[in-house]
């Protein structure tokens, strides 16, 4: 009922810059809050940014100063702005939604597929 398709994602060097996007589509009534997650190598899930639906936002502590999420509601997008990238921010980086589907109550969690963040050295 709800897909969320990120892009943006590649191979770039330390201290260069990558801009994600992630647009939600479907039988969606309303979004709440949208974020971005990550997943290194045998490492759990983890929180990068997250913003609701009136833009206030919340950063990991190792991401803050370094990226920017933001977003464009009319077109159900969220974007992650990342500078000065880091071999540490290697990771799979996963879109989230909290959504409302039409002829529903309540908003349900959904997840992106995936994309590939990869900073070398």
């Amino acid at each position: 009922q709800v897909q969320l398709v990120e892009s943006g994602g590649g191979l770039v060097q330390a201290g260069g810059s990558l801009r994600l996007s992630c647009a939600a589509s479907g039988r969606i009534f309303d979004i709440n809050a949208m974020g971005w997650y990550r997943q290194a190598p045998g490492k759990q899930r983890e929180p990068v940014a997250t913003i609701t639906s009136r833009g206030s936002t919340n950063y990991s502590d190792s991401v803050k100063g370094r990226f920017t999420i933001s977003r464009d509601n009319a077109k159900k997008t969220v974007y992650l702005q990342m500078n000065s990238l880091k071999p540490e921010d290697t990771a799979v980086y996963y879109c989230n939604a909290q959504v409302r589907v039409w002829l529903t109550t309540g908003y349900g969690d959904y997840w992106g597929q995936g994309t590939q963040v990869t900073v070398s050295s």
